[in-house]
């Protein structure tokens, strides 16, 4: 098997993949930038023990982390608790996406993770759409190669912010509401957030295809991804697991 872990800055999210190379099991826990190693070992254990699996059934472990202080708790308990390096993307390991970033080094780990599976999926050129902590938009050429992209504030920091920045407005589910004009605070709050997103990211995929051409794919992924692409008909594909969809590609191209 290969264990998949993609650290982001909310959410960690982790796969197992069998020897057909298929997603059998995957889960999602919150980010904690206080847990240790141990403690991340205890919860990623028991979690597969609940499965039916067991850490010697594993071959190989990829990573990617855009948390850098986790990112070397996590080389430590993998080492500690699954007995495997961990192959961690980052320079020096082949990812088969040629950067055009003016900095590449700017670019995290998670997009690149996101671009090299895309493009193997789905060809290109196409953009993908993240929606994570910040919605993230990635430019990927019909080569494969990323150009860029766009970064905007997520729909969780979105709702947060007015939560926190308002006297009056409450925490509210990021679910739909009934229409687009609503008719209480909850809604009214709901409209914005998720009709809001949805002109932006039709918004932006326009322009994107502006540049890459009509034939750009587009990918949702993320947590929010279905939501949003329930709303609208510019997401073709929706995949939430297309970064270990991507660490499986990387792995298997490193060996």
């Amino acid at each position: 098997m290969l264990f998949t872990v993609d650290i982001g800055n909310t959410n960690i999210t982790f796969g197992v993949y069998n020897r057909q190379a298929k997603l059998t099991h995957h889960w999602r826990i919150k980010t904690d930038y206080g847990r240790l190693a141990d403690e991340y070992g205890i919860i990623i254990l028991g979690l597969m023990r609940h499965e039916g699996l067991n850490y010697d059934q594993i071959r190989g472990v990829a990573v990617a982390s855009v948390v850098p202080p986790l990112t070397q708790i996590f080389e430590e308990m993998i080492e500690r608790y699954i007995m495997q390096k961990p192959l961690v993307v980052g320079v020096g390991v082949k990812t088969g996406v040629q950067i055009r970033y003016d900095s590449p080094r700017d670019v995290g780990a998670d997009r690149i993770v996101d671009a090299a599976a895309a493009f193997k999926l789905y060809g290109g050129p196409a953009c993908i759409v993240d929606f994570g902590t910040a919605t993230t938009f990635d430019a990927i050429s019909a080569k494969g190669e990323y150009l860029g992209g766009a970064i905007a504030a997520g729909i969780g920091i979105a709702a947060e912010a007015l939560f926190s920045r308002t006297a009056k407005l409450p925490r509210v589910d990021l679910v739909r509401p009934p229409k687009a004009i609503g008719t209480n605070t909850v809604h009214s709050m709901q409209s914005g957030l998720i009709f809001g997103y949805v002109g932006m990211v039709e918004g932006m995929v326009a322009r994107f295809k502006a540049e890459l051409g009509d034939t750009m794919r587009v990918i949702g992924t993320g947590g929010l991804a279905q939501i949003i692409a329930q709303e609208t008909d510019i997401i073709e594909v929706v995949n939430p697991w297309l970064t270990l969809e991507g660490l499986r590609i990387i792995w298997e191209m490193n060996q």
